[in-house]
């Protein structure tokens, strides 16, 4: 057994290292139940608390504590001449998990998200002194070895897929979550999942943040495995927004997504194939949108490093024009904030994209990342979007599409079970639609740095 000391942001950490992990990205996802039968080390006695003499009622207990470091440099690409930033981020969770018995469970998990330092204060990704994150009671309503049935109510986080539609957003300070019900189903060959859900408002005080009360998001996710390593995604997404904001305009949103998955993870050739089309009403005007996107790669693992090489592309609409009765923005809902680079300057909507990368593993727990991102305007009768979907830059009767191009180098380094590090470093070469645009463009540069340690 282990004994080492962090020194994080002033804070020292004292963790004992004792029983190998596997933590999920759905930290309520973990199961501990395995540990009722094994050595108590002090780690294992808060991983699982015994409270039956069966075992089956127990408690088990965990968290995370990441800090960041981050240097921004005309993050705005000089519009409002923001210049250099240097601030840092830090995160807090704790979280207990509850078995009463085989039918009953209730998750529970703290948040604390603190920003210091950036010159605009902070962003709505950035700061929430003390709140819950998740909060939900799970009810087996059936299972056996082949099947089973679970009902959750509750707050709760969501992650579907690749992350394109439906993420918990990992990547900023803080994580994303609904307050809703939630229906799911699953085989050794099939899961589904039905549910209801509204969206949080938050504030950055203790305890102070609010549900909108009303469902505004809403549907079916399912997934068939068809063969070994390669699965089949179908769904259909509901949301309700008012006062949302396009090129076009703000006006209420009602927006139904129909969409299909087909991906393969693992070793060798890798892919992951998604298709979807978006109907509904913004106003008086009818949505017709869709968005069609591919990765092909495939992993060397013969080679020293295993190196892994892949292509991602996107093809995502955009509205042609304003006032004629039709909007054409596709819009992700609540998309994974990093999914084109660690900072992403752009988001997915009224985008076609590039974005071959090459992974490498110089060292056992060691990865590398190199990543060029393309990014062009599918409609020039449209603007650009953030990467939570909202429009950062109208379209301004411009004719030139391509937006910029992103180049991005990432270190990861798992210390161990417990502890990791990230480095990333990326530069943004504004395009020629920014530059006509921004009468004083400027690229943009960030470096930012993070180390997290989980238990």
């Amino acid at each position: 057994m282990k004994l080492k000391i962090i020194l994080l942001w002033g804070t020292v950490l004292v963790v004992q290292f004792s029983y190998p992990q596997n933590f999920k990205l759905m930290r309520y996802d973990e199961d501990y139940s395995a540990l009722k039968d094994s050595t108590r080390s002090f780690y294992n006695k808060i991983k699982y608390i015994r409270l039956s003499q069966n075992g089956n009622t127990y408690l088990s207990m965990g968290g995370e504590i990441r800090g960041e470091l981050d240097y921004v440099q005309n993050e705005d690409w000089g519009e409002k001449n923001l210049g250099r930033d240097i601030f840092s981020l830090q995160r807090y969770h704790l979280h207990a998990d509850f078995h009463l018995g085989n039918r009953f469970r209730v998750f529970g998990q703290l948040r604390s998200g603190l920003e210091n330092g950036r010159k605009n204060g902070p962003r709505p990704i950035d700061e929430d002194k003390l709140n819950v994150q998740n909060l939900f009671l799970d009810i087996m309503l059936y299972k056996n070895v082949y099947r089973n049935l679970t009902i959750r109510m509750g707050r709760q986080e969501i992650h579907y897929g690749s992350g394109r539609l439906i993420d918990v957003r990992e990547g900023p300070n803080l994580r994303l979550y609904f307050d809703g019900l939630k229906l799911a189903y699953s085989t050794h060959k099939l899961s589904l999942d039905a549910f209801v859900m509204s969206t949080a408002i938050v504030n950055t005080g203790v305890f102070d943040n609010k549900s909108t009360r009303k469902p505004n998001l809403w549907g079916g996710y399912g997934t068939f495995f068809i063969l070994k390593g390669s699965n089949l995604d179908f769904y259909y997404l509901g949301i309700n927004r008012p006062n949302s904001r396009f090129n076009e305009g703000v006006s209420n949103e009602h927006r139904h997504t129909f969409g299909s998955r087909f991906w393969r993870i693992g070793k060798g050739f890798v892919y992951n194939f998604e298709t979807g089309y978006q109907l509904g009403s913004f106003g008086l005007d009818n949505i017709s949108a869709y968005a069609i996107s591919s990765e092909v790669g495939y992993m060397f693992e013969f080679i020293k490093g295993s190196p892994t090489l892949r292509l991602r592309s996107d093809y995502i609409s955009g509205d042609k024009a304003i006032g004629d009765g039709k909007l054409g923005t596709f819009n992700a809902m609540y998309p994974n904030g990093g999914y084109f680079g660690i900072n992403p300057q752009i988001g997915p909507a009224n985008l076609i994209s590039a974005h071959p990368n090459l992974i490498l593993h110089p060292g056992k727990q060691v990865n590398l990342t190199m990543d060029v991102v393309l990014h062009w305007r599918q409609s020039i009768g449209d603007g650009i979007y953030g990467p939570n979907g909202f429009l950062r830059m109208p379209s301004s009767n411009s004719s030139e599409k391509y937006i910029g191009t992103a180049y991005m180098t990432t270190f990861s380094w798992n210390v161990n079970n417990f502890l990791s590090y990230n480095l990333g470093v990326q530069y943004f070469k504004t395009g020629s639609f920014i530059n006509d645009v921004i009468p004083d463009h400027k690229d943009g540069f960030f470096v930012g740095s993070v180390i997290r340690c989980k238990f």
